[in-house]
């Protein structure tokens, strides 16, 4: 009866894996595994860096978005020429046609002062009609439906943000006064325009620049305030907020050059190209952590070669070929590197995944925030790790750990057996 044996492992892996333990009876050998030891954990902890730092701004950036969406347009029809949109019905239903426009909804937007006693406060005003804005804005079908049916004409009433009545110090029923930028031509010069305005509620939309500036006001009292015959503009809310960017181009196009139609990326693209420019610079800094860790595991494999002359030496009189003791060193700096970069995408994705508990278990333990909601967009820290950046991050860490090991293990090959054991 024929019997197969099982192949055996080739010895270059046994080799490569047993010279990175140490041997109890060698101080060297200690000394170089503490070595292997702490350029596995920079490459760790570089690419639980990596990993975490680009989920963070991920995150900000989804989180400030979706924020952002519930406020702002997906898309805006405004006038080519300065003035008022008095076809806005038919305007809108020709809109509601093209595919992928859900709903449509007029608007006033002008800016204000707020008083109240001693204090001002700049404010956008934003004119709207109750019964459509809840169409095209996220926000405003999380406003009671009592408060949305007291924003009626001529009432002058307003809803304002959380933030704004808290620095104004008012609350529901409270009277402010609305001066307006354009003022009024009397015999004793030009005098500012003013109105009081009754507090009719509060919002909260969760975005910080909208909760302390925005204010919300019925469109034919805004028309009336600032002398408007009709809206500044036209609010679409669209199917797929991503591609809201071609669908303007394609509504443009529908148009012509009596409107113009711009959409949410283009009104805040400074903000997120700068959001894309840091994340890439951080991408490069870190990786740049990553490679210092890797590269210190050349001068491991070095002083590992050193150390293992007799050994090449005796293994290439008993036939290894030069490829076979590159082979040895080569696995033995890769294991380093696959070990590193394997704990740290776990060290990495485990905090990315659990940000939302970590962050304010350590803010609650130094007493301090490090997201204050009156200097940034959000108060709390989003974590969203994609795929995308946490693939490339582990492939890099390899090959770098990987072209780490080629110098000392091709000159671990050339070494000759009879120099090598001169003085053993």
């Amino acid at each position: 009866m024929t019997t197969f044996e099982k192949p055996s492992i080739p010895f270059e892996f046994k080799l490569g894996w047993r010279y990175t333990r140490a041997k109890k009876d060698s101080r060297k050998n200690h000394f170089i595994s503490f070595i292997s030891a702490v350029s596995m954990l920079g490459i760790a902890l570089g690419v639980a860096a990596l990993i975490i730092v680009l989920s963070v701004m991920n995150g900000f950036q989804k989180e400030v978005r979706d924020r952002m969406l519930a406020v702002v347009s997906h898309v805006e029809i405004v006038p080519s020429a300065q003035g008022e949109l008095l076809d806005w019905p038919a305007l809108g239903e020709r809109v509601l046609k093209t595919p992928g426009v859900l709903a449509y909804a007029p608007y006033v937007a002008e800016q204000a002062l707020l008083v109240k006693g001693d204090l001002m406060r700049g404010s956008l005003v934003r004119g709207i009609d109750p019964s459509l804005e809840g169409g095209v804005a996220e926000f405003a079908t999380q406003l009671p439906k009592s408060l949305k049916e007291a924003l009626v004409p001529g009432r002058y009433g307003v809803i304002l943000g959380d933030e704004m009545a808290q620095a104004m110090g008012v609350s529901q029923g409270d009277a402010l006064v609305l001066v307006a930028p354009s003022g009024e031509l009397t015999p004793a010069g030009v005098l500012p325009r003013m109105k009081q305005l009754r507090v009719l509620g509060l919002f909260h939309s969760g975005h910080y620049e909208f909760d302390a500036s925005l204010v919300l006001l019925n469109i034919e009292d805004a028309e009336h305030l600032f002398r408007l015959s009709g809206p500044t503009g036209l609010r679409l809310k669209v199917e797929e907020p991503q591609a809201a960017k071609a669908l303007a181009e394609d509504i443009q196009n529908q148009l012509g050059a009596d409107y113009f139609v711009s959409d949410w990326t283009r009104q805040n693209k400074t903000w997120f190209a700068a959001v894309q420019v840091e994340k890439r610079m951080m991408f490069i800094i870190l990786t740049l952590i990553v490679a210092v860790a890797a590269f210190n595991l050349v001068s491991t494999l070095v002083m590992t070669v050193t150390d293992k002359l007799a050994d090449i030496a005796i293994l290439r009189t008993l036939g290894a070929s030069p490829s076979s003791i590159m082979t040895i060193f080569m696995i033995q700096g890769s294991l380093v590197g696959v070990v590193g970069t394997l704990s740290g995408l776990a060290l990495g994705v485990l905090v990315a995944f659990n940000i939302d508990v970590i962050v304010p278990f350590i803010e609650h333990l130094l007493g301090t925030r490090f997201l204050p909601k009156d200097i940034y967009f959000i108060s709390s820290m989003p974590s969203d790790p994609r795929a995308s950046d946490i693939v490339p991050i582990v492939l890099i860490s390899l090959v770098l750990s990987l072209l780490a090991t080629l110098y000392p293990s091709w000159r671990a090959s050339r070494v000759k057996p009879a120099e090598a054991l001169r003085y053993e």
